[in-house]
């Protein structure tokens, strides 16, 4: 278990290229309110929206989540834990006032991209392109 990554998963470096290439800005790993230790995989701080990419196996895919054979007791405890820190971090991020969107790993990028970006744009937030943006005026400098 030590050699699984925590972050910057496959499927997570898709979904973050996909919302970057998109003109969407966002933060990686960012620490959940009343957890210290636990994090958000993909955080839109301004629209208060959590983004996590679960792998099936650690969080319970109901598609290809499965207990293995050997030391079945010992994994079904853990995963179950797993479950129960899963639902544990989505009560703290909606008592702090987030949405939680969680992801598969299985998903295709682009399907994970369109819900992320359906979310954001239920919180008012779409994409913008850095040379569609006016520069900001400021009022300080003079022309």
């Amino acid at each position: 278990m030590v050699d699984q990554r925590s972050r910057d998963t496959t499927p997570e470096l898709l979904l973050r290229r996909a919302l970057h290439a998109a003109g969407y800005r966002y933060r990686v790993n960012l620490k959940v309110p009343g957890a210290p230790r636990r994090t958000i995989d993909i955080a839109f701080p301004r629209q208060r929206l959590a983004v996590m990419v679960d792998g099936c196996f650690w969080h319970g895919c109901p598609e290809h989540g499965h207990i293995p054979k050997h030391n079945s007791e010992w994994w079904s405890n853990k995963l179950a834990h797993n479950l129960a820190r899963d639902g544990d971090t989505t009560a703290l991020l909606e008592a702090a006032g987030w949405t939680v969107l969680r992801v598969w790993e299985h998903e295709a990028p682009e399907d994970a991209f369109a819900h992320v970006a359906s979310a954001l744009a239920r919180a008012g937030r779409t994409a913008t392109n850095r040379a569609e943006v006016p520069p900001r005026a400021n009022p300080s400098h003079s022309p």
